[in-house]
Parts: C-alpha cells; structure tokens; sequence
C-alpha cells in the first residue's frame, strides 16, 4: 500500500514479477486452445510479459540517444541499451557478467528492502543514472559501482576492493564526485583518483546515514536519503535515528536456527524514527544542521536543490492534516516559510513540486483544494497564486518544464479511467492541451532540457508503446519492446454504476454464452491510492485467465479510491471499510440486475494486500452477498500497520482507537458464516504474518471453520514459483467448489 498520489507501482499487487511454471488448470470450463490454454504459465513466466520490456528510460540533454534498461522476454536479467535518435538503431551498451566477468550478484539486507519497497522483481542492472552533461553513466550492480562514458560506453569501475556494499550512489551535477553509502556511513569518490573519504558516520547503533527510512519509501515515494548541491559544492544528508522504535521480528519457521530478522517498524500510536538533516561540505567537514521544530514537523516528505531555486523542505505534521514548504539556508540551517496547507482530512504527496522557476521567486506547485482539483498552480513572489490547469483537470504528477517555451508537462486525467500527458501553459491559464489522443494510461520521461521525451502509453486494447519525440511534438521513432505476446485480448467491459457513477470493470469468457449463469468474483482492492479500473486492457489478463475457467469477473472503483475529486477519496476518513463496502455493494447488486449472466447469489472476493483485508470484511459484514472470500496479505487489525499509511486515514491512537475498532478485521471475526481462505507469506515485511496469525486465532476461538495456506519464506510480493503456483491453483479450487461452474439454470424473476 502506498500513501503516494501518482498511481504507479503499487496499483494493487497483481504477480506480475512472479516466474513459475504451472500445469494446465485442473477445473477449466472448457478445453482451451493450444495458443491460450497456458496463460497463466506464460504470464508469471514473463512476469506479466513485462519483460522485454523497456524500462527506467532517460533521455541525455544532447538528444542522441535513449538509454534503457531491458531483458529478454523470459528472462529477469536486464541489461543497458541504447536507441540512436538519427538511426533508429539500438545497441547493448552494459550487461552485469561483461561489467564483472560473470561474478554472482549478491543483494544486501538494504538493497532487499529498497527493491521489496520499489517491487522489483527484475534482476541484473536495476538502475543507472546519467550525469547532467549526459557524458557519464553511473551503474550500481550487486554493491559495486561501474562507470561508463558516453559514446564508446568504456566501462570502469569505482572503489577499492574489500569494501563494504555501496548503495544509493549518485553522481554530482559536474560528474566529478560520486555520493554513496556503506556500511550507514555517508561517503564521496572521486571520479578521477577513485579514492573515498567519509563524511559521516552513525554515532550509535541504530543510526543511518544518507538513508530514507522505512515509512519514507513504503509511503510518502521518496527514495533519497542525500542531495547534491547545484554546484557540486555541498550534500544534504539525512541522518535517520532507530532508537526507541519497535522492533518487530521476521522468524523462518522452516528453518528454525535461522537468526530472526530484526526491522524497526513503526506502528499507529507508537515512535517513529527522528529523521534530521544536515548540510555536509562535499570536500569534509563539520555540518550545518538544518533547523525545523521536529516536534511539529516530525515527517520529512520532500526536498529539492534545483540551481532556480533555494534548497527547499517539505514538512508534515504527524496527523497529516497540515504540510508546510521551508526553504533552508545552507549556510546557516535556518529555515524560513514559503507555503503552508491544511486539510481537516489529509494532504496527499505529489511527485516534481515545488519546482522553482528561473526567476528564482516563483515556482511550481500541486494542491487540492476542492474537488476540481488537484491543481497545478504558480505560486508567486508576492505570495499569491495562479491556477494553471483548468477545473476537473486533476493532476497526478509534475512531470517536465520548458522555459523556453513556457511551458509544464504533467501526467493528469480528465476521465479517472486514463491518465495522459498534458502540456500545460504557463502564460495562460486554464490552458492545458493533451499530447496522445489514443484511449489508455500514459506516462512520460523527459531530458532535462525538456527537448526531448518518451510518451508511453498502455492503451484499451493491444501491445504498450514507448513513442520518442522532440519538444515540437515530431515523433522521432520509437523504443522497442521484445516481450512475449501474450496472444490474448482480456474481452474487458469498462462501465459505470450506482448514482455516483462509480467506474466499473467486467471481464467475461472468451467462451461466453448467452442465457447461461456464471459464478461473479469481485477481484477488489478497494483502498485509498489505487485505482483498478484503468483503460489498460494488458493489465486484466489475468482477469480473463480466471474468467475463462468459468466466472464473469468484476470491480469497481468506489469512494477512498483517486481521480473523483476530494471528497470522494476523502469519504473514508475514519471507517476504511463502510463506504468501499457499501459501493461494492451496490455496484454488484445494479451490475447482476443489468446482466442477467451474472449469477447474484453466487458472488465471491478476491484480493490481495488492501484487497485482500477488502475481502475478509466483505465476507464478514455481507455474507448476503458474499459467498466466499480469498483475503491474500489482509491487514486484520490496523494497529499492526505502519503510521504514515494508517494514521493518515484513521488518526493517531490512543484518541482515534474508535476508528481502528471499526475498521478491524477482527470486530466481525466471530461471526465469520462464509467459507474463507487465508493466504499470506511468513517472510512479509509490509503487511506483517501476524496479521493472519491474529485473524486465525480468532476463529479458532470463536470456533469458525476457514483454510490458510501459508507462503513460507514468502514477502508480501510472492516470487517463488512453487508458491505462486500454490496460491493461484488453491484460490482456483476454493473458488470453484464454494461458487460453482457455469449454469443453465433461468433467472429468478424480479
């Protein structure tokens, strides 16, 4: 789950990156054609057909190349590639065996973590950066660090032998030094002489240096822990303080003299870690400690060091009701106001803002101050504001600006079902125009200059596209994709329903047949931040997969979820269950009454995640609905979840316990009457195993019958294939025997 606005990597965990090799499906409805009937086999052997994909695409200034990062398309190793703009040309610039003569990658408990946090399944070079002239590549691999020089791409690499793993490397503005961790000590290389010097180191056990804490990547998306100066001269390090916090243990029950692994995780009510800043001289030195009141302000969301603009913070107050802008004098710590906010809710996170402007006065910003919005706004030096985008206009994320042309590109939806890039005017506003006119879900990667970019685009039906185009909008070829062909359409019905016209998916059988009845799973996620209903019809194979073995499949996207304005995704503060299953209800009750196929009386859920916490409520408090639930990864009780995610909708305990009270699992858990099947890895560091464990004592107490298949040495992204396996054929099973198959029997009248 994820306290993000943007809608990207934790949509709802779908398996995607999950690799395995399955049977053909025990229970099909039918006998599948050779090309379609190994579906799900082919989808977690391509994790999703995602690989072959590119990815992590950047664009240097000059406008020659495109860099990216791709595998094959069954396999998990990706390596760097780079499209030559004047050709169309693409060669493999880097792969990890060339880059190490063929050494095993080894993953340190952090870079574990980073990746679980990023859910990245993708192995072999996961990341590079360029330097801002474009004429360097920095590429981690394994704790190691290479870097390559553009054109010829010479490989060297960086740092002695016998030290520590690296990570969170980053260049400096001028490509001369390189910012890194080892061992939580704050360090800097030298490019040129590759010697290192440390400058910082943890005072206690406990504290880290230059890293984002948990909450920080699993929550609010920010993955930095230190930043370069514009000049090249200075670091922003944060310094991360554990002391206090609690300690929750990891144990592998199937292999008991493994030590247990120790996180600190911060729980609802209970003691984050004190994260602080403080300004380092790149060359050493004693720092200049950033001065904000913590007590106030204990959340560290953003910070940016642009050459337009001030170093800048962004702070939040622990209830997230209030977030103030700070701008820092580097010299001195000294912090002054630029821009404060309030919402008697919460106030979400935005990617790319502030974003100063030239002027060095004024600069960008995203808000949400009705349900028009959110909005993008120039805030100027006088203090007041200009909405740039136009009403309904919501924007997700900043994504470029081009000052030449007085221009900002953002990623917004018109429609909660697409999100596209729109060019927004900066001289006019309420000006904002839309670059791809094709149906779908876009993103876009810019140069820095903004003078080239890469628009992708998943659209209603068919393959992903990865279009290359200069600032003028001419269209200079495109990236190319070797993934799999999955060799399906998912046959997607995309509908609204219920008075708020909630935004609804069906997927039927490829073999559907009029006047026969079929069993209706309602795969739900249900929560704040996700968005299933997306006219992206790839990301439902998985829907068809189960479908073809005999369901009509559903969801609907209902109140707490984005892109409908405040108070739509705000209608959940204080109750995470009661509005999602009301709409839930609704949706279903109008959509079996619309579609005389769809069998009411024989509904399930399925869900994992939020989802899977979604159908364990669902079965408990609609069992008139709700015949029968797979919960996979369920938040039982919400004192068990992190704070930043939880607090944000059900307040800070003690004073909120109400809220937690009414949204737990466990309130209903006695009257559990609907067969229930319980999923969950042991090895999860998100949503924690004893969250499960808790629902299971329960109904033991209360004497309830349910199934549990636990994932042994599972996280809470699954990726052993025999696990995979056991999730998707049981849930198959559990469904089929509590639904039913497909039917002859009439509709009863109204």
């Amino acid at each position: 789950m994820n306290g993000a606005s943007r809608i990207r990597r934790k949509e709802i965990l779908r398996w995607a990156g999950c690799a395995l090799a399955v049977a053909a499906c025990a229970w099909p409805t039918r006998a599948l054609a050779a090309s379609d009937g190994d579906l799900l086999e082919r989808h977690t052997l391509t994790r999703g057909f995602r690989s072959g994909q590119p990815v992590n695409i950047a664009l240097p200034n000059d406008g020659r190349e495109v860099l990216f990062l791709r595998s094959g398309p069954r396999d998990r190793a990706q390596s760097l590639w780079a499209w030559d703009v004047a050709t169309g040309v693409e060669h493999e610039v880097a792969t990890s065996p060339r880059l190490t003569a063929g050494a095993a990658e080894t993953l340190t408990p952090e870079e574990r973590a980073r990746r679980e946090r990023l859910r990245q399944t993708a192995r072999g070079l996961t990341a590079f950066q360029l330097s801002r002239d474009g004429q360097l590549v920095l590429v981690p691999y394994s704790g190691r660090l290479f870097l390559l020089s553009r054109p010829g791409y010479q490989a060297r690499e960086l740092g002695g032998a016998g030290l520590p793993p690296a990570a969170d490397a980053r260049l400096s503005p001028d490509g001369r030094s390189v910012a890194l961790v080892r061992a939580n000590e704050m360090r800097v290389l030298d490019v040129a002489s590759g010697a290192e010097r440390v400058i910082a180191s943890p005072e206690s056990a406990g504290v880290t240096w230059g890293l984002p804490e948990f909450v920080a990547q699993e929550e609010m998306d920010r993955f930095d822990g230190h930043w370069w100066s514009p000049d090249s001269r200075w670091l922003v390090v944060q310094r991360t303080d554990h002391a206090g916090m609690e300690q929750l243990q990891i144990v592998d029950p199937s292999n008991p003299t493994k030590a247990p692994e120790v996180n600190p995780y911060p729980r609802p009510g209970e003691r984050n870690a004190d994260v602080r800043l403080a300004v380092f001289p790149a060359s050493g030195g004693a720092p200049v400690w950033v001065d904000w009141d913590h007590d106030a302000w204990p959340y560290l969301c953003r910070v940016h060091w642009l050459e337009t603009g001030p170093l800048t913070i962004q702070v939040m107050d622990r209830r997230q009701q209030q977030t103030s802008l700070l701008s820092v004098d580097p010299a001195t710590g000294r912090t002054a106001p630029v821009l404060g906010e309030r919402d008697a809710a919460w106030i979400n996170l935005y990617q790319g803002t502030p974003r100063w402007l030239a002027d060095g006065k004024s600069f960008l910003w995203i808000t949400e101050r009705d349900d028009t919005g959110p909005q993008l706004d120039l805030q100027l030096a006088d203090a007041t504001s200009r909405r740039l985008t136009p009403a309904g206009l919501r924007v997700h994320e900043l994504l470029a600006v081009d000052e030449t042309r007085r221009v900002a590109y953002v990623s917004a939806s018109d429609e909660p079902t697409e999100t596209h890039v729109w060019a927004v005017d900066l001289k006019k506003p309420g000006k904002a125009r839309r670059l791809g006119q094709e149906r779908g879900v876009e993103a876009g990667v810019f140069s820095n200059n903004a003078a080239s970019r890469v628009r992708s685009l998943r659209p209603e039906q068919g393959a992903p596209r990865w279009i290359v185009e200069d600032a003028s909008e001419r269209k200079l070829g495109e990236l190319r994709s070797v993934a799999e062909a999955p060799g399906v359409e998912p046959n997607v019905e995309w509908t609204r329903v219920g008075h708020d016209s909630l935004r609804a998916f069906i997927v039927r059988p490829r073999d559907f047949q009029a006047g026969r009845r079929y069993p209706v799973v309602d795969w739900a996620y249900a929560g704040p931040h996700s968005q299933r209903v997306v006219r992206a019809g790839r990301q439902y194979l998985l829907e068809q997969w189960l479908a073809d073995q005999g369901f009509i499949v559903v969801t609907v996207d209902g109140r707490g979820t984005p892109g409908r304005g405040r108070s739509f995704e705000r209608a959940i503060r204080g109750d995470l269950i009661g509005p999602a299953l009301a709409d839930h209800r609704t949706a279903i009750a109008e959509l079996c009454a619309r579609h005389i196929e769809m069998d009411g009386a024989r509904v399930g859920a399925l869900g994992w995640s939020f989802g899977g916490y979604y159908a364990a409520q669902a079965v408990e408090w609609a069992p008139d609905v709700y015949r029968a639930a797979v919960a996979g990864a369920p938040v039982v009780d919400w004192h068990d979840y992190d704070t930043f995610y939880t607090e944000r909708y059900l307040g800070v305990p003690p004073a909120d316990s109400a809220a937690y009270t009414r949204s737990s699992v466990l309130l209903k858990a006695g009257e559990l009457s609907r067969p229930l099947l319980i999923v969950h890895g042991t090895a999860d560091d998100n949503v924690y195993f004893v969250n499960s464990l808790k629902l299971c004592a329960a109904l033991n107490r209360a004497g309830r019958k349910y199934e549990f298949l636990p994932l042994p040495g599972q996280t809470h992204v699954v990726s052993a294939p025999e696990q995979v396996r056991q999730y998707y054929m049981r849930a198959l099973e559990f469904l089929k025997r509590e639904l039913g198959g497909v039917s002859d029997e009439a509709p009863p009248r109204p």
